[in-house]
């Protein structure tokens, strides 16, 4: 049993234990360690099974609703640091450095979304899809950061070691775009040469993009762009002669960023109806991103594919036609980070300077044979976002990681600056 000295005041009539609070647990009935593992195990399984993990792997008994408590508790105190540590950031109360040692090269923002399922108290008033109106999930946001500096000896893009950081939330967009766009600064991306956000297609991912992070090189994901090209495959399959054949063709022309033959093979049938409809909607998806899928170009340059930002458009888009900076090919070394500004932050809401260049024209998408599938693949390189000058780039595909709050310690992933970007991205899509 600890013991430790009891301070009252005579005056105001109150009472302290200065030991409670070096040992932080001041007005808590568990100790530090233990709410960290109450926190541990609830966010890895239903706070039942948490507790019978406790049980069994630190010889500790608490009933499943104590296990709930404190880990929304210990949860909802590690969200409220770290909104006030992105809001410190945001308005340059905090002027994070550069990064130590090595500048990385480029800086990989994945930004995702999924649906979680939740309990009716939490959905309680939320619009859903379901065909009684109600949403039986939320919408958690998920961002895994992460730089990258070399290739392999497939000259395919390599994650530094130790450089992941991760990020989510279940609250509005408008927020996570704060926290992602203070985590980016803190990881120095005004010092790094390229930022990259990697999305899946969503409108939402593309809106924060261009809003928060206007110089970044957005990339549709190759992972979700296959999925979405079997799927388009399978609302064929009754009609196509060969919908293997077809399949394999069409995803040589994806490996190749022809999305204008993907597309001219898949309106080649005339259909009606609900089918019609379905595959209008499916085709669409790869027309609007076309300049975000030019993966032979990015392949050509050391350029990546996994999920980005990007302004959708109503109609098929190309490489001349995107917003996003230009791909201009390599360069024999980035050019040295400037240093840290913390003596003269600028003032809140104003942007950095940025210069941006034509993005060259269309490759020819069909002189590349693929290689077989994969998830892996080329960076995307563009301009400078600080210097303007149009530098190599390469990029590791990969999808957001699993939600969690903590991130990989990395001689890469201490913090800097990143250009400050003006407004809110429109709401992500209901919950379901």
């Amino acid at each position: 049993m600890l013991r430790r000295a009891w301070y009252h005041c005579p005056d105001c009539r109150h009472g302290l234990t200065p030991r409670d609070e070096q040992l932080v647990v001041t007005g808590a009935s568990l100790s530090p360690g233990l709410r960290a593992m109450t926190a541990r195990a609830g966010a890895a399984a239903p706070f039942a099974q948490a507790a019978a993990l406790l049980t069994d792997l630190a010889g500790i008994t608490l009933t499943t609703k104590r296990i709930e408590r404190s880990a929304e508790a210990t949860g909802t105190a590690a969200a409220t640091v770290l909104a006030e540590q992105a809001q410190a950031i945001l308005t340059h109360r905090v002027i994070p450095l550069p990064p130590t040692g090595p500048i990385p090269d480029m800086l990989y923002l994945a930004v995702d979304g999924t649906g979680v399922p939740m309990t009716p108290a939490e959905t309680a008033g939320r619009p859903g899809k379901h065909p009684d109106g109600r949403a039986r999930t939320r919408e958690a946001k998920l961002a895994c950061l992460f730089t990258q500096t070399h290739t392999d000896e497939h000259d395919r893009p390599v994650r530094d070691a130790d450089s992941t950081s991760y990020l989510t939330t279940l609250d509005p967009v408008e927020v996570f775009a704060d926290l992602l766009e203070a985590e980016a600064r803190r990881r120095g991306a005004e010092h790094i040469r390229q930022l990259v956000i990697l999305g899946d297609g969503a409108r939402w991912i593309w809106n924060l993009a261009d809003q928060r992070f206007p110089a970044a090189t957005g990339i549709v994901d190759l992972f979700h762009a296959r999925e979405h090209l079997h799927a388009l495959a399978e609302q064929l399959a009754f009609i196509v002669p060969d919908p293997t054949t077809w399949l394999d063709r069409r995803l040589t022309d994806l490996d190749n960023g022809d999305i204008e033959a993907l597309s001219a093979a898949a309106r080649l049938y005339q259909l009606d109806g609900p089918k019609a409809t379905d595959v209008d909607k499916a085709v669409t998806y790869f027309e609007t991103n076309a300049h975000r899928m030019r993966y032979a170009h990015y392949r050509k340059l050391a350029c990546s594919s996994a999920p980005a930002p990007s302004k959708a458009a109503a109609k098929p888009s190309s490489v001349n036609a995107s917003n996003n900076p230009a791909c201009t090919g390599p360069r024999a070394a980035p050019p040295e980070s400037p240093p840290c500004a913390a003596s003269t932050p600028a003032a809140a809401g104003t942007r950095s300077a940025r210069n941006q260049t034509p993005r060259p024209p269309s490759p020819n998408h069909r002189s590349w044979n693929p290689a077989p599938a994969t998830y892996k693949s080329d960076a995307h390189p563009c301009q400078s976002p600080r210097s303007g000058a149009s530098t190599r780039a390469a990029c590791a595909g990969a999808a957001p990681e699993s939600a969690v709050r903590w991130r990989e310690g990395s001689a890469h992933s201490d913090p800097g600056g990143v250009w400050r970007g003006a407004g809110t991205p429109s709401a992500p899509q209901a919950d379901t």
